[in-house]
């Protein structure tokens, strides 16, 4: 039987991600794992609620997803801003979790309207019901810049089609990312689908972040290496 590192290189091989760990939890981060997680995640192995507005503790006028999360900057800022918006948020590496769940221990008024999945979010997005998002973001997701390593973007026919599924007509599928060639390599996949619309109309449409981006920590890194990020939207058919 293998094991629990060898099954999770396994696992990272057929993955859209690296790592799941890095360096040790500090008390309450690894605190926050136990105790705040198992009441946050989303539970796949029930049946998703007809309406995924239910999946929340208080009432919300629609729901929104982010997909790798990295320490959630952005995802607590995004829930802070919209008080009408309940979000689920997948992030397979568990630093990145536990810094989340470390600030929502400390606002649960907020952990009410999130929901979290700690694994890729493929099996995120197949249990979620057809057209019951708003709003999905795609932030810097791992580039995989080496040519051998394209396979592993997450941005490809098979999920290109699961976002697609699970947006309503008219939503938004926002990706931002700082590595130029997968801006278009996603420009080049997902602007001719029959599913979508890419919606910029003059230059600023995606050299500007979108109004009310809080910024990441990832963005923040892009720049001070000279990485220009680019912010791209497309509108659900």
């Amino acid at each position: 039987m293998p094991t629990d590192d060898e099954q999770d290189s396994a696992n990272r091989a057929a993955a859209f991600y690296g790592r799941r760990k890095g360096k040790p939890l500090r008390k309450g981060q690894a605190g926050a794992i136990e105790t705040l997680l198992p009441t946050l995640s989303v539970d796949l192995t029930q049946e998703p609620p007809a309406d995924l507005r239910t999946l929340f503790d208080v009432q919300v006028s629609e729901v929104w997803m982010e997909s790798g999360f990295g320490g959630g900057e952005h995802l607590i800022a995004t829930a802070e801003a919209n008080p009408q918006v309940g979000f689920i948020a997948a992030e397979p590496f568990l630093n990145g979790m536990a810094k989340a769940l470390q600030v929502l221990s400390d606002r649960p008024e907020l952990a009410r309207r999130i929901r979290l999945h700690h694994a890729d979010a493929v099996p995120l997005l197949d249990w979620l019901p057809a057209g019951s998002l708003q709003r999905f973001y795609l932030l810097y997701p791992d580039p995989w810049p080496k040519s051998r390593h394209w396979k592993r973007r997450f941005v490809g026919p098979d999920n290109i089609a699961r976002i697609a599924r699970v947006l309503a007509r008219g939503a938004e599928f926002r990706f931002a990312s700082d590595w130029a060639h997968y801006v278009d390599w996603t420009l080049q996949r997902v602007a001719p689908h029959p599913d979508f619309r890419w919606t910029a109309e003059i230059a600023d449409d995606w050299r500007k972040p979108w109004k009310g981006w809080p910024g990441t920590r990832y963005e923040a890194k892009a720049l001070r290496e000279g990485r220009v990020p680019a912010y791209v939207q497309f509108e659900r058919l």
